[in-house]
């Protein structure tokens, strides 16, 4: 008799396990170990890098459905680095990305598809310099599982896709300098507390 209600319990408890599973788990991306790095082509000689910080960012992922995943991140311009202390200073001036009065650029994802093995597809809005445009990612999950350095559920994704800056208002000395740029993002988040 006594072991009835553990049964009950156990019965109970397996019923619910997989929903509880599929739940969207919300993520705060971790700044120190999350980068975007914009190439570009200088001249036909160089494909030369800026590398820019994610200030922050919430990635919400449900392995189980990602339809119902989405991510939004917010890079502050003034964090962009080209390792060139002149040319910093030009981006962040009028002839690029104008900081002084666009100071953040902001990514937001509208839909999230699965493209199985770990790849997805991410479709989304982009702004900056004040203007926004669609911009597609294609991602791949690295790893979902314990962080024993944060002591926390996390996950990694990296991502790829191409953009135009023309399209973003930013036309200073295309084509000589290209206006096609090839982004390459590494992310990592801890589950939110």
């Amino acid at each position: 008799m006594r072991a009835l209600p553990f049964i009950v319990t156990a019965t109970l408890l397996s019923s619910v396990a997989p929903s509880v599973r599929a739940a969207p788990v919300t993520y705060q991306l971790d700044p120190t170990h999350t980068f975007v790095v914009l190439s570009r082509r200088n001249y036909g000689f160089s494909n030369p890098i800026v590398v820019a910080v994610i200030d922050k960012g919430t990635l919400i992922f449900d392995d189980k459905d990602p339809s119902k995943s989405s991510v939004q991140v917010t890079l502050p311009i003034a964090k962009l680095d080209t390792f060139v202390p002149q040319l910093n200073i030009e981006f962040q001036s009028a002839m690029f990305f104008d900081a002084g009065k666009f100071p953040t650029a902001v990514y937001k994802s509208k839909r999230v598809r699965s493209l199985g093995g770990g790849k997805y597809t991410i479709i989304g809005d982009l702004t900056a310099h004040g203007v926004t445009r669609p911009v597609v990612l294609q991602a791949t999950l690295n790893k979902a599982g314990y962080n024993p350095v944060s002591r926390a559920q996390a996950i990694g994704f990296d991502a790829t896709a191409t953009l135009k800056r023309s399209d973003f208002g930013m036309n200073f000395n295309v084509p000589d300098v290209s206006d096609e740029i090839t982004l390459k993002i590494t992310t990592q988040a801890d589950a939110a507390k």
